[in-house]
């Protein structure tokens, strides 16, 4: 059975909140640990000055909070380390060095990646090999200050690079280096037609972190807002041992923004049956 402690916080949801009322909710729902998300205007790439890093260092520390993966926008922002224009991709690729910088100064064991997207008019290879060698100099300088990566394959319509189970495995055996452990997005997971299964026959206890989210079977959902069988898939990563962490990402400009405090409260009442507190005891 799954622990409590394994499940963290975020910020998704709460990007029209200040961060310290943000830190402020997560405290009082009981976590200690998080994944940041690098939106506006909490802790960005675009606007990440030493002042703006010094608050957000404090504020964690005041609600007793602990990153463990900072996840820098990188689907819906002007960010693409895959991005047929090389000036563009470069630029891309110059920002998430900074965001390891970034995850070492935040004690962040973990930086959040995704493959990027090329141009729908060029061959896919040509996407993949630009991918391939954007991640291996981003996870480099990251090995460089400590700090491990975690990668998450896209929906088609966000990437024409890494968009299920199997092009992930190719992918993640093409790069460099072993500081990479991956994702598994229960969302990205059922509109592939992946599995739990299939992911832990492919890649075991290298699956280091879980995005717990709803859908039909797309759309980052909060708990029963979906139809995706949630309590199935948390069955089976019990049954397959699972150790690392999880959180939930429920996303958009809509509801949940408006009260995010409200969706993360019925997801942890959703999941609840599911973890065991013993080690809470």
């Amino acid at each position: 059975m799954l622990k409590r402690n394994q499940l963290i916080g975020a910020n998704f949801s709460f990007q029209h909140h200040p961060f310290r009322w943000t830190a402020e909710q997560l405290a009082a729902m009981g976590f200690e640990r998080m994944e940041l998300w690098g939106i506006a205007p909490h802790l960005d790439l675009f606007h990440d000055d030493r002042t703006r890093l010094a608050e957000v260092k404090s504020i964690l520390a005041d609600n007793g909070l602990a990153v463990r993966c900072f996840t820098p926008e990188q689907v819906l922002y002007p960010i693409n380390i895959a991005s047929g224009d090389a000036a563009f991709r470069e630029a891309s690729v110059e920002r998430f060095l900074r965001a390891a910088d970034l995850c070492a100064e935040l004690g962040a064991r973990y930086l959040f990646l995704t493959p990027g997207r090329g141009f729908e008019c060029e061959s896919r290879e040509v996407a993949w090999a630009h991918s391939v060698q954007s991640v291996n100099r981003i996870a480099a300088h990251a090995r460089s200050l400590g700090v491990a990566c975690l990668l998450e394959p896209l929906q088609r319509l966000e990437s024409n690079i890494v968009t299920d189970a199997g092009t992930l495995e190719a992918f993640w055996r093409a790069l460099d280096g072993e500081g990479i452990d991956i994702v598994l997005d229960l969302v990205a997971m059922a509109t592939a037609g992946d599995s739990v299964e299939g992911y832990f026959e492919r890649f075991g206890q290298r699956i280091a972190h879980v995005h717990v989210v709803d859908g039909t079977p797309a759309g980052h959902l909060a708990w029963g807002d979906g139809n995706l069988p949630l309590d199935a898939y948390l069955a089976a990563l019990g049954a397959h041992g699972y150790a690392g962490t999880l959180t939930f990402e429920p996303f958009g400009n809509g509801s949940y923004a408006l009260d995010p405090v409200a969706a993360w409260r019925r997801c942890l009442d959703a999941i609840a049956p599911h973890l065991d507190r013993a080690d809470d005891e």
